[in-house]
């Protein structure tokens, strides 16, 4: 059965804070850092791989018709990009099994 759990930022920053031994506010500002440093590279185009984990990666998608599937109207679909993420295939076998590390 799927959890309602979603993993936040703050639980980010409490988990460093427990492993590593920063301070709480070091931790937050450790986790921010990350963040950023990956959104920055994505939304330069960069792919951000993570070893064991998977990778994300910014896709231009051309411009296309679409249809409206409540009335079968064309519409026109701008050009943009996309955010995709595959994950690894470690991650993948983890994810199926459904176990913590």
């Amino acid at each position: 059965m799927m959890s309602e759990k979603t993993l936040t930022r703050m639980d980010l920053s409490e988990a460093v804070f427990r492993e590593v031994g920063l301070s709480r506010n070091e931790s937050a500002d450790l986790v921010e850092a990350v963040l950023q440093h990956m959104s920055d590279a994505l939304a330069s185009g960069e792919a951000v791989k993570i070893s064991s984990f998977g990778t994300f990666s910014v896709r231009d998608k051309s411009a296309r018709v679409g249809r409206n599937p409540k009335t079968g109207d064309e519409v026109p679909i701008s050009p943009r990009r996309v955010l995709t993420f595959r994950p690894s295939h470690l991650m993948k076998d983890r994810v199926a099994v459904g176990k913590k590390r």
